[in-house]
């Protein structure tokens, strides 16, 4: 009997996503909704549902938002 390889399970990716921010390319350590990432970088591209995002332009997109989620939270 033959053994089968290990499937990769989610988040074991052998190379991460760059960072869908134009002109960046640094690899990713975060997925937004596309959606939400758009609201602190309107020039992002459309393409699929998720973004993948560096660490410095995650922290940026914490900081541009960080008074509307707050509200979210309080509901509003």
């Amino acid at each position: 009997m033959t053994e089968e390889p290990a499937r990769p399970r989610h988040g074991d990716a052998e190379e991460e996503a760059p960072c869908l921010v134009p002109g960046c390319g640094a690899p990713s350590v975060r997925h937004l909704a596309r959606v939400e990432a758009s609201k602190a970088f309107p020039n992002l591209p459309e393409q699929g549902r998720r973004a993948p995002l560096c660490r410095d332009h995650y922290r940026e997109w914490k900081k541009a938002t960080r008074e509307r989620r707050q509200l979210d939270r309080l509901g509003r």
